[in-house]
């Protein structure tokens, strides 16, 4: 069983709870939207078709238990449930980034799911697939990019609509980078008393000059 990857790297995760730990990551290729701030265009590409086995072997060799799969969009591949769970046998603890427009519902139950929910800004808010939100589970995660405060304002109405259904630190609000600063969006979260976490890119301070590879 092959899938196309576009990267795989060991680095530390900028994103999520897990943000700050050592993480092997499988960026896996193609993506079913064009988000207007989209920083990873680079993984449209096809990529390269590599076997399951090889994947496995190379995370492996970073010694690392905690694993990443991202995107693109990894449900375009259908094959990636079936490497999810072959990784979680194997003793890996993993997440899976996902843009939300497609069932998160065949996803392994023990990964963790770090679902978007697309803000106007993005120009792809119609492909949210809300019936995602009845399959979270409390381990899920919720991310929010926003750019502008009409998108605070939608991720705010959203967030007090998963109240209950995931932990309030598991709701995600990520300022877009450059166009909307962090202590702007964490002013407006500490004025209106938000159940949710701010994140910011640990990986673009880290290592601002690279694209790729973190």
């Amino acid at each position: 069983m092959t899938l196309l990857v576009n990267e795989l790297f060991y680095s530390i995760q900028g994103e999520s709870t897990w943000s700050g730990l050592p993480c092997g990551f499988v960026r896996l290729s193609g993506c079913n939207l064009r988000c207007r701030y989209c920083d990873t265009q680079y993984a449209y590409e096809p990529g390269d078709p590599t076997e399951v086995g090889d994947i496995l072997q190379q995370l492996t060799r970073f010694e690392c238990s905690h694993v990443t799969i991202t995107g693109g969009e990894p449900l375009l591949q259908k094959d990636t449930p079936i490497l999810v769970s072959i990784l979680i046998q194997n003793g890996f603890n993993i997440s899976m980034e996902t843009n939300g427009s497609l069932d998160i519902g065949i996803v392994d139950p023990r990964c963790v799911r770090i679902m978007d929910l697309k803000c106007p800004s993005s120009g792809m808010q119609a492909h949210n697939r809300m019936e995602n939100l009845k399959l979270l589970s409390p381990q899920d995660q919720v991310k929010f990019v926003i750019a502008s405060k009409e998108d605070y304002q939608f991720a705010l109405m959203m967030a007090n609509r998963l109240a209950g259904k995931i932990q309030a630190g598991n709701i995600l609000f990520s300022p877009v980078h450059r166009l909307l600063a962090a202590e702007v969006l964490a002013q407006w979260m500490l004025r209106d008393h938000v159940r949710a976490r701010l994140q910011i890119q640990l990986h673009k301070c880290l290592w601002p000059d690279q694209d790729r590879g973190i």
